[in-house]
């Protein structure tokens, strides 16, 4: 006998599947940008990175910057089958044909002097000029050149570096309790950034110096990575696009075949396609096939 919930059944008695769609399957994009993945520290969210990579496709993959941690591998070596698995399949999408353009950071600078040249596929770019299907020029470019405690006070930086990589530490330990708690991912470190008042200031100040630099160029906006923040809006009529990072909000800028971008954050879409997935595959204990 069944239970008192209907669930529907094939010939042989068992549960059938329901049909309702998952959500976030493949899609396929335009042009996808992500940066701050920082391979190489414990911090990246490397899995749920490779996570997105399975699930979007795209004609151009833009590295905008920071994508490898030289900073952190120079001070000791850190390398997980995660990490590898991420630089698989960025290269397999060279393969089959998605062009990737890397535009090395501070923390990956090393790349730089390589600028000009194609590795596997991959070509390095101090900066590049993204031409949307809507036909706005963007300037894709990292953005540490324009952070004048990078540029000014590069001691500064590297023990700013170290006091976020204990943020983030903390920030792990905080998201594996949720996780015991059958709770999804949330970035800790993300919100007290949020709330700390020259945290703000900064973030503010570097979008307008951004912006004002494609304004100079005669662009309609830019692409960057760098503060960790992701934001797409409207400064002085540039457009202002920061695609985030893999370490705190897990999130992507990608452009659809109408030149449209928006901010996707992966966390949050991850989540929902583990809780479809569940609800497609439960079966009630008491179930009985008749």
């Amino acid at each position: 006998m069944r239970n008192c919930l209907d669930v529907p059944s094939t010939a042989t008695g068992r549960p059938r599947v329901p049909t309702r769609p998952l959500p976030h399957r493949s899609r396929h994009y335009r042009t996808i940008f992500i940066s701050d993945t920082h391979l190489g520290t414990p911090g990246c969210k490397a899995e749920l990175l490779a996570d997105f990579l399975t699930h979007h496709e795209c004609r151009t993959l833009y590295l905008v910057g920071d994508i490898i941690d030289g900073w952190a591998l120079k001070q000791g070596w850190f390398w997980s089958p995660e990490h590898s698995r991420v630089v698989d399949l960025i290269l397999r999408k060279v393969d089959e044909g998605t062009r990737v353009i890397y535009v090395p950071g501070n923390h990956d600078e090393a790349f730089r002097k390589y600028c000009g040249l194609v590795f596997a596929g991959v070509e390095l770019k101090r900066e590049a000029i993204h031409e949307t299907a809507g036909g706005q020029a963007l300037l894709v470019i990292h953005g540490d050149h324009f952070d004048t405690i990078v540029t000014c006070a590069r001691w500064l930086a590297l023990l700013g570096d170290r006091a976020y990589t204990l943020a983030l530490i903390l920030n792990d330990v905080f998201n594996h309790a949720r996780r015991r708690l059958g709770m999804p991912y949330w970035s800790l470190s993300a919100y007290l950034k949020r709330k700390v008042k020259n945290a703000v200031s900064y973030i503010s100040s570097f979008e307008h110096v951004l912006a004002r630099e494609a304004q100079s160029r005669g662009l309609d906006g830019v692409v960057c990575g760098h503060i960790h923040h992701a934001e797409t809006k409207m400064i002085d009529g540039i457009l202002y696009c920061n695609d985030g990072d893999w370490v705190e909000s897990c999130t992507a800028l990608v452009e659809d075949a109408r030149g449209r971008l928006e901010i996707v954050q992966w966390t949050q879409l991850a989540a929902e396609h583990a809780l479809v997935l569940r609800e497609m595959t439960h079966v009630p204990p008491d179930y009985v096939a008749a």
